[in-house]
Protein backbone atom coordinates (compact mmCIF):
# COMPACT_ATOMS: atom_id res chain seq x y z
CA UNK A 1 0.00 0.00 0.00
CA UNK A 2 1.56 3.23 -1.14
CA UNK A 3 0.64 6.46 0.56
CA UNK A 4 2.02 9.90 -0.08
CA UNK A 5 3.20 12.46 2.40
CA UNK A 6 4.12 16.06 1.66
CA UNK A 7 6.96 17.59 3.61
CA UNK A 8 8.18 21.12 3.98
CA UNK A 9 11.98 21.17 4.04
CA UNK A 10 14.55 23.79 4.75
CA UNK A 11 16.81 24.68 1.86
CA UNK A 12 19.63 22.89 3.66
CA UNK A 13 17.66 19.62 3.96
CA UNK A 14 16.45 19.80 0.36
CA UNK A 15 20.02 20.34 -0.79
CA UNK A 16 21.14 17.32 1.27
CA UNK A 17 18.47 15.14 -0.33
CA UNK A 18 19.32 16.38 -3.81
CA UNK A 19 23.03 15.74 -3.21
CA UNK A 20 22.27 12.13 -2.21
CA UNK A 21 19.80 11.22 -4.96
CA UNK A 22 19.81 11.29 -8.72
CA UNK A 23 22.59 10.65 -11.21
CA UNK A 24 25.84 9.41 -9.71
CA UNK A 25 24.31 8.38 -6.38
CA UNK A 26 22.93 5.18 -4.85
CA UNK A 27 19.36 6.46 -5.07
CA UNK A 28 17.59 7.29 -8.32
CA UNK A 29 15.03 9.56 -6.72
CA UNK A 30 14.67 11.68 -3.59
CA UNK A 31 11.84 9.38 -2.50
CA UNK A 32 14.13 6.34 -2.57
CA UNK A 33 16.71 8.20 -0.48
CA UNK A 34 14.19 9.37 2.12
CA UNK A 35 12.62 5.88 2.36
CA UNK A 36 16.09 4.37 2.92
CA UNK A 37 16.81 6.86 5.72
CA UNK A 38 13.44 6.08 7.34
CA UNK A 39 14.07 2.32 7.09
CA UNK A 40 17.49 2.74 8.73
CA UNK A 41 15.93 4.77 11.56
CA UNK A 42 13.24 2.10 12.07
CA UNK A 43 15.87 -0.67 12.09
CA UNK A 44 17.90 1.22 14.72
CA UNK A 45 14.82 1.67 16.91
CA UNK A 46 13.83 -1.99 16.49
CA UNK A 47 17.38 -3.08 17.40
CA UNK A 48 17.40 -0.83 20.47
CA UNK A 49 14.07 -2.30 21.59
CA UNK A 50 15.37 -5.82 21.08
CA UNK A 51 18.56 -5.03 23.04
CA UNK A 52 16.47 -3.61 25.88
CA UNK A 53 14.32 -6.77 25.93
CA UNK A 54 17.39 -9.01 25.99
CA UNK A 55 18.88 -7.00 28.86
CA UNK A 56 15.57 -7.22 30.70
CA UNK A 57 15.63 -11.00 30.21
CA UNK A 58 19.18 -11.23 31.54
CA UNK A 59 18.14 -9.16 34.56
CA UNK A 60 15.20 -11.51 35.16
CA UNK A 61 17.56 -14.48 35.11
CA UNK A 62 20.00 -12.71 37.43
CA UNK A 63 17.14 -11.93 39.85
CA UNK A 64 15.77 -15.48 39.67
CA UNK A 65 12.62 -14.55 37.75
CA UNK A 66 12.50 -17.45 35.33
CA UNK A 67 10.96 -20.86 34.87
CA UNK A 68 13.20 -23.67 33.70
CA UNK A 69 11.81 -25.38 30.62
CA UNK A 70 11.56 -29.15 31.07
CA UNK A 71 10.25 -29.92 27.59
CA UNK A 72 6.57 -29.62 28.46
CA UNK A 73 4.62 -26.55 27.45
CA UNK A 74 1.79 -27.69 29.73
CA UNK A 75 3.99 -27.81 32.84
CA UNK A 76 5.54 -24.46 31.89
CA UNK A 77 2.06 -22.95 31.65
CA UNK A 78 0.96 -24.52 34.94
CA UNK A 79 4.05 -23.25 36.78
CA UNK A 80 3.49 -19.81 35.33
CA UNK A 81 -0.12 -19.87 36.55
CA UNK A 82 0.98 -21.04 40.03
CA UNK A 83 3.50 -18.21 40.26
CA UNK A 84 0.97 -15.67 39.05
CA UNK A 85 -1.57 -16.86 41.65
CA UNK A 86 1.00 -16.61 44.43
CA UNK A 87 2.08 -13.13 43.35
CA UNK A 88 5.59 -14.03 42.19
Amino acid sequence: MSRSINLSLTDELRSFIDKNSGDGTMYATPSEFVRAILREKKEREDAASLRASVLEGYQDIKDGRFIEYDGSIQSLFEESQRRKASGR
